[in-house]
């Protein structure tokens, strides 16, 4: 099947520093996107959210599993889904560069979708989803003026 792309941007006035605790943190996730609550499943190797943690994700009926595939701070957090939505191959990678008034994100998501003919309405959902995101993270890192 035909592998789909979401890209989203927007600027924060924080800190790339800034905006990179929130995103890394899945226990702030609910304070800043449509998400209703954070659960760590099990911890990365090294301990806490890096690679290879399992974090859990719940919004009225629905549970997501991922797990932190890269960090690099303050400039790329990645995650792959492993469950919650028929879709195969989920990896969103979202950068963060800085500027001289702040931080721009850059958040990248690509997938294969499981079933036939359902790729566009998983794409435009979670374009939706993902730039309410995007927003969210960078309203909660903006600076305080």
């Amino acid at each position: 099947m035909k592998r789909l792309h979401i890209h989203t941007t927007a600027h924060s006035s924080g800190d790339p520093a800034s905006v990179y605790r929130l995103l890394a943190d899945g226990s702030t996730w609910p304070e800043w996107s449509d998400l209703g609550s954070f659960e760590l499943e099990s911890p990365a190797p090294e301990g806490g959210e890096g690679v290879g943690a399992i974090r859990v994700f719940r919004t009225g009926r629905y549970t997501s599993r991922e797990r932190v595939a890269e960090v690099r701070p303050p400039e790329r957090f990645s995650y792959e889904l492993l469950s919650g939505l028929p879709l195969r191959r989920y990896r969103a990678d979202v950068d963060l560069t800085p500027t001289v008034d702040g931080t721009d994100i850059s958040w990248s998501s690509s997938f294969e979708p499981s079933r036939p003919g359902t790729g566009w309405i998983y794409r435009r959902a979670l374009a939706k989803f993902i730039a309410s995101c995007v927003e969210g993270l960078a309203r909660a890192a903006d600076a305080p003026t």
